[in-house]
């Protein structure tokens, strides 16, 4: 029932959106002038090179400038702001946006719902993304005696029904042995809303996306309960466009994906400016935001289409047409890389082939500097930390099953022969120690203290 209603909303939206949107393309606009609209979500951290630090460097508008010196046209570009996929949708498939970004699950619902409208959409780029699943996380509350999926059987679960942190809570919950629909009460919310609904404790936990997660954990009112990495399937963001406004203005679609590129090489040169950027335009902590965007951030950003996140996405149908958000989707046909293809020209393949960056031992921010510091362990990292705590801004080491990065002062410490062991999640430390006799849980504390005293 709360997907068929999820879905009339929608079908409202877009049917209002369509009425005012009629006979007015996205990209019409006066005498020598062409609006390309841009949807995207400021807030949903892994799209920025879509979106925020896009729109922060003006590298698009740098691009259709010297398109319409060429051309003889004005090029304008505006940008509109949305906490989720789901309007970027309705407003795409009404004809107001001509470019938007969002997650794979909305992806597909944005797939669907310009087929079945009569208004086709086309994938056409990736922004961030995460090979094991990383990218969608569940939290409860700091004090909350919840210790495992199977511990939300009979509670109320926050999520946004239709996103990509739905599906990774509806999958975790299958492999836990829980229905998603009868063994939770699950609440179709904003995130923001369920963040407050978390707060409040009207919520028992919340499932979402970058950056929600990780904000709360860092401003102490979660903590986590699931890793959507444990998952080991691919999450990501991409960037989907009209089809018709692609076979109109083609040009200005690989304009933006060359400029889309030219954002992630400044966001690879320069991690810490472009998190700081990014924090000030979304008011989002810098500390919060190079979790994910960072050298050793949860995200990868790389603009190519690879297989495996394609067979992921194909992966993702059943589950959307399961929860009635979706009929089907002819994924192969959604997916269009010409244009990209253009734009990196013989390098496509090899960048294609290419993987994330090897992970190591985590990263340390200090107070004051663009740059961060690399540790080989993250037993290496802490005796660091412990020596020089007032100058340390921020800490993020990797989970040691996982390899998703969480904050060093937020993760669950273990203690084994071969050193310190950080976890994510309080569940998968109770794993490993239960699997390996003689290791131990440990505060963080404690832990700072045993890296400091380590010869």
């Amino acid at each position: 029932m709360r997907s068929k209603a999820f879905g009339a909303l929608l079908g409202a939206a877009l049917l209002a959106l369509t009425a005012a949107g009629c006979g007015s393309p996205a990209s019409a606009g006066g005498s020598g002038t062409v609006t390309v609209t841009v949807g995207y979500q400021s807030r949903t951290i892994n799209t920025v090179t879509a979106g925020t630090l896009l729109r922060s460097l003006g590298y698009f508008e740098d691009e259709l400038r010297s398109r319409g010196e060429r051309d003889g046209i004005t090029y304008e570009v505006k940008w509109q702001d949305y906490a989720t996929g789901a309007p970027i949708t309705a407003q795409m498939t009404a004809g107001k946006i001509d470019i938007g970004s969002m997650g794979d699950f909305p992806l597909l619902i944005n797939a669907a719902r310009g087929k079945q409208l009569n208004r086709p959409t086309r994938l056409v780029s990736v922004t961030g993304y995460n090979l094991a699943g990383g990218l969608n996380t569940v939290v409860t509350a700091p004090d909350s005696e919840l210790g495992s999926l199977a511990d939300l059987r009979g509670r109320k679960v926050s999520t946004s029904i239709g996103s990509a942190a739905d599906g990774t809570l509806v999958r975790a919950l299958q492999q836990a042995g829980l229905d998603p629909e009868k063994d939770i009460r699950k609440l179709n919310q904003q995130p923001a809303v369920g963040a407050s609904a978390l707060q409040a404790g009207s919520a028992d936990a919340l499932s979402q996306f970058v950056a929600w997660p990780g904000l709360l954990a860092f401003q102490g009112r979660a903590k986590a309960l699931y890793d959507g990495a444990e998952l080991k399937l691919p999450t990501f963001h991409g960037v989907t466009v009209g089809q018709d406004f692609a076979q109109r203005r083609p040009g200005v679609v690989e304009d933006f994906l060359r400029a889309q590129g030219r954002a992630t090489d400044y966001l690879h040169r320069h991690p810490v400016p472009a998190s700081e950027s990014v924090a000030k335009a979304t008011g989002l902590p810098a500390e919060v935001v190079h979790l994910y965007n960072g050298a050793q951030g949860i995200a990868t950003f790389d603009t190519t289409l690879k297989p495996a996140l394609i067979a992921a996405l194909k992966k993702d149908v059943p589950v959307l047409r399961s929860a009635k958000l979706v009929d089907d989707v002819d994924v192969d046909a959604f997916v269009d890389d010409r244009y990209l293809r253009r734009v990196y020209g013989s390098g496509y393949a090899k960048a294609l082939a290419a993987g994330p960056p090897a992970r190591r031992g985590g990263e340390v921010w200090l107070r004051g500097e663009d740059t961060t510091t690399a540790y080989p362990t993250p037993t290496a990292l802490l005796r660091y930390v412990a020596a020089h705590r007032d100058a340390v801004r921020a800490a993020y080491v990797p989970d040691a099953s996982t390899g998703t990065l969480w904050f060093a002062d937020r993760a669950v410490w273990v203690s084994d022969g071969a050193g310190l062991r950080p976890f994510v999640t309080g569940s998968a430390a109770r794993t490993y120690v239960s699997a390996h006799p003689g290791a131990r849980t440990l505060p963080y504390a404690a832990a700072l203290d045993k890296a400091r005293s380590a010869s």
